[in-house]
């Protein structure tokens, strides 16, 4: 996780930098009686949940003078997820509690950490995580997007399931209508597969699920398991763990602005907080979610260390090319702290 080091001193940054900000905006003093967060998943997730111990801290340690309301289902957006940025910048929304993949067609760059397969395992995420530099740099890249960094929590390994087959390889996609969330990187590494990759709401996916028409969708086995995927036809897994974004705790930065330095403080440590607890939660899913998918009767196909390194050769042209197109720098230094987990 993320250390309280680099974000002591990404705040003393961002306090430099809202020097630069309107005049008007630092009218410290002229609270909202409410601050709208954002959250795709309600509280019956770890994602959801991450959001209301956030927003429960922020009102309890600021006794009341900040209150942030959730709205689940991204219903600040009318369902459409990948709209949360965007309307973060014209003021619809106050606060993030969400994956950075679903804004990427509004800033692409804080899509990095979705790279397939880029963080193979947990050990290779925590390292990242934990590394100043690399958080350091992508906190930038949210400033200049236009909110204020807090926290980073994890929404957890996307995993692929589907009605049709086990799918064991990659030939095996070939021909399935996939579910993926509104990231043209997901599409392409689909569709580099033979898939036919449908980008869809979650609103939307589920009667798409059900009517078949779809085959498949791709999420965190928890998802599968809080949402009851296995009702809507869904029969095999594969617990492929090809790409686990961030939970990325933010508030829109004339929002930021106007609160005390005292408050701003107060919010932060209350992200962090939330923040480990939302990425405890996700980690406990984690370990039972084989066994308990498998209770439902669904068959799940753990892909054995041979069979997924298959699985990254077949990434490898979506890699290269969504590296490019994002971060390069940034990326090259994520690699770098994986490698060091490869030795270690």
């Amino acid at each position: 996780m993320i250390t309280r080091r680099v974000l002591l001193h990404s705040f003393g940054a961002a306090s430099v930098a809202a020097i630069t900000l309107p005049r008007f905006a630092h009218a410290q003093g002229a609270y909202k009686g409410e601050y709208k967060m954002s959250t795709v998943v309600p509280p019956a997730f770890a994602w959801g949940k991450g959001g209301e111990i956030f927003a429960t801290l922020v009102r309890e340690r600021t006794s009341g003078r900040i209150h942030i309301k959730q709205y689940p289902g991204a219903s600040l957006v009318q369902g459409q997820q990948d709209r949360e940025f965007s309307a973060m910048r014209q003021g619809v929304i106050d606060v993030l509690c969400g994956a950075p993949v679903n804004w990427t067609s509004t800033v692409p760059q804080l899509g990095v950490f979705t790279l397939p397969f880029l963080l193979p395992d947990h050990k290779a995420w925590d390292a990242v995580m934990a590394n100043d530099a690399v958080t350091s740099y992508y906190f930038d890249l949210v400033r200049k997007a236009g909110a204020e960094p807090l926290a980073i929590g994890e929404t957890g390994y996307r995993q692929i399931s589907n009605s049709k087959h086990p799918i064991l390889k990659p030939d095996d996609l070939r021909g399935l209508k996939v579910r993926v969330v509104g990231s043209p990187m997901y599409g392409e590494i689909m569709s580099s597969m033979g898939a036919n990759p449908t980008f869809m709401s979650w609103a939307d996916t589920q009667p798409a699920l059900a009517s078949g028409a779809v085959d498949a969708q791709e999420n965190p086995l928890e998802v599968f398991l809080a949402a009851k995927i296995n009702t809507l036809g869904q029969k095999y897994v594969t617990k492929w763990n090809y790409s686990n974004d961030i939970l990325l705790f933010a508030i829109a930065a004339p929002v930021w602005a106007t609160w005390s330095a005292a408050d701003q403080r107060t919010v932060r440590e209350a992200a962090l907080d939330a923040a480990k607890q939302q990425v405890a939660l996700v980690r406990k899913l984690f370990a039972e979610d084989v066994e308990r998918v498998s209770a439902l009767g669904v068959a799940v196909h753990v892909p054995t260390p041979p069979e997924m390194e298959v699985w990254q050769i077949a990434a490898r042209r979506p890699y290269a090319r969504y590296k490019a197109q994002t971060e390069p720098q940034l990326v090259a230094k994520i690699e770098e702290v994986v490698a060091k987990t490869r030795k270690a």
